[in-house]
């Protein structure tokens, strides 16, 4: 389960939430812990799995995002992308309705349905505009999904 589970200071607490806040445009806030699981950095929002650290900046996760109600760093794609998205397959341009424009080429962004139901985490690999107006390749990396190990930590 959880190894080095820790609270939070207070001023740490105070930074991760604030940047969380102005990067998804959410209104992120509660009580934070810090753990590690199977290698990975996360954070505790009261008692819950809600956020991970990807390249040690703070992100939500699939969970945190539904419950937080994130606006922005968003990726939409079409039912026929969900299957894959949810078996750990990156996201691929052809798959995408629409996107943030404000997305920039190495962002962490949150991949949804058409519904807006959250469904995966990932890192950027083209610019928003462009995940828009390509027809192939790779447009997010897979980094976190609903269905995966921590998804299911959180989910309890």
């Amino acid at each position: 389960m959880f190894t080095r589970r820790h609270a939070i200071r207070k001023r740490e607490a105070k930074q991760i939430i604030q940047h969380i806040n102005s990067y998804l445009g959410c209104s992120m806030d509660g009580s934070l812990e810090m753990a590690e699981y199977r290698g990975r950095k996360i954070f505790l929002v009261d008692g819950k799995v809600e956020g991970l650290f990807i390249d040690e900046k703070p992100f939500l996760t699939v969970n945190g995002i539904k419950r937080w109600g994130a606006k922005n760093k968003w990726v939409m794609v079409d039912d026929g992308a969900i299957k894959f998205i949810l078996n750990g397959a990156d996201v691929m341009a052809p798959g995408i309705i629409k996107a943030d424009e404000s997305i920039a080429k190495g962002d962490i962004v949150w991949v949804c349905d058409g519904r807006n139901l959250p469904l995966a985490v990932g890192r950027a690999l083209m610019d928003g505009r462009e995940m828009i107006a390509a027809t192939r390749g790779k447009a997010v990396e897979n980094l976190h999904h609903m269905g995966d190990e921590l998804w299911k930590e959180g989910e309890w």
